[in-house]
């Protein structure tokens, strides 16, 4: 009689716990019976994420196999990936919603302690594209952002935490979305004392409104856009900080209150590079200052590492459902996937007598986890069910190409660095109004 293999707890059970699973069946209500049931469901997606493969019919036998191995006694799942896909478009999006509120609290509790940066909690927000196949459902509802005849695609915006480069939330949204409206949305899950760091595409007296209103303070890099208003003439070559005004002629005529923000300038010293300006609402010094400031916005490049980590490592690149309701759910448990990984490759350390976390390598973590899978599903399953695995694996294993179409390539422009902002001082006819709104604040 072969003995039963009970395998070690998975790495990643320590944030995926049941109380994370109770809030999700809490949201969830199914219609009728089902061989997939929500708990196998979302974990096999999970898992289909992380494992290797050329195809999604290749990836999913081995995270069917996977999930049948630690699950013996448990009720066996549906075996094709017709039916697999069939029961996830049911599955609503406020489900897997409720699913990552629940592990972002999860998360939270593990690394309270270690994220604050000089009392604030500082995250980056950014955002990509990501390519869908080219169906005729695709194309019909999800229409490309970019040059006639590109790909369809959809948008994510993501808070990124800073220094660890740890995902925290994200938004999905067709490719023509507005980044602005997704940070928006996600203002909600900001954690308290939150400073928000952005590039110069995170400008506007509505989204800096929005920000201080959620009890958020804001770090944004300018360009020629914004407009400026300063008390005396201020030469730019001089300049390196000072308040500012900031109210656009839309916030002017709206009658909206003008922003006392605070403008900084790091870098373009000796003529190396062009400088940086900067834009906060934090007003002390002590509380950020012009060195600190520079630090921070040099974080923001881990941003730009997380979206890497989720199109290479993962990848990403080009998603591969090709339905609207399947590619959605597909690249929201990606981003989990990848939250999960980052998760587990962070370790914390102290540094200068304050705790921080310190992110590890994504894909190192991705290694040890499909080399976790080999062993359980090897391990794990019966003379049957390994034989079943096995030749459905041969069976998929060489339908994973397609034919290649040729098409023309949208080329991107050249990156040209932001012009510095447009600092005026304020005109006559201004003042009047600049002394009534103060007044009255």
């Amino acid at each position: 009689m072969r003995a039963q293999y009970t395998p070690s707890p998975s790495p990643w059970t320590r944030w995926l716990t049941p109380h994370v699973w109770k809030q999700a069946h809490g949201v969830h209500t199914p219609k009728k019976s089902s061989r997939w049931d929500l708990h196998p469901l979302l974990l096999v997606l999970l898992l289909m994420t992380w494992t290797a493969g050329d195809s999604e019919a290749e990836r999913f036998v081995t995270a069917r196999a996977y999930y049948v191995a630690c699950h013996q006694h448990g009720k066996r799942p549906g075996r094709t990936l017709q039916g697999f896909q069939k029961a996830l478009a049911k599955v609503p999006l406020p489900v897997l919603h409720a699913w990552f509120r629940a592990v972002r609290a999860s998360l939270q509790q593990t690394f309270h302690r270690h994220w604050r940066t000089d009392g604030f909690v500082v995250l980056a927000c950014d955002g990509t594209r990501l390519e869908c196949p080219r169906s005729a459902e695709l194309e019909r509802r999800l229409p490309g952002a970019g040059k006639p005849g590109s790909a369809p695609t959809l948008y994510v915006t993501a808070l990124v935490l800073l220094p660890a480069g740890l995902l925290w939330s994200w938004c999905v949204g067709p490719g023509t979305a507005s980044e602005h409206d997704h940070l928006r949305s996600m203002l909600g899950r900001l954690p308290r004392r939150a400073l928000l760091v952005a590039d110069a595409f995170y400008q506007g007296y509505d989204l800096y409104t929005a920000l201080r209103q959620a009890g958020a303070s804001f770090l944004v890099r300018l360009s020629s856009r914004s407009e400026l208003f300063t008390e005396r003439r201020v030469p730019l070559d001089r300049f390196r900080e000072g308040l500012v005004w900031y109210w656009p002629r839309q916030a002017r005529e709206r009658e909206r209150p003008p922003l006392r923000l605070r403008l900084l300038r790091v870098g373009g010293h000796r003529g190396r590079r062009p400088p940086v300006w900067l834009l906060t609402d934090v007003l002390e010094a002590g509380r950020l200052s012009r060195q600190r400031a520079a630090e921070l916005y040099r974080w923001r490049w881990h941003a730009e590492g997380v979206f890497r980590a989720y199109k290479r490592t993962l990848p990403k690149v080009r998603l591969w459902n090709r339905t609207e309701a399947l590619v959605y759910r597909e690249a929201e448990v990606a981003l989990l996937g990848l939250q999960l990984v980052l998760a587990q490759a962070a370790t914390k350390r102290r540094c200068d007598g304050r705790a921080v976390v310190v992110a590890g390598s994504a894909r190192q973590q991705l290694l040890q986890i499909r080399g976790r899978v080999t062993t359980v599903v090897g391990a794990g399953l019966g003379p049957r069910q390994r034989r079943w695995y096995q030749s459905r694996l041969a069976r998929v294993q060489p339908g994973g190409g397609g034919r290649k179409v040729r098409r023309r390539w949208p080329r991107r422009k050249d990156h040209a660095a932001p012009q510095p902002p447009k600092i005026r001082v304020i005109p006559k006819d201004l003042k009047a109004k600049f002394k009534q709104h103060l007044k009255a604040a």
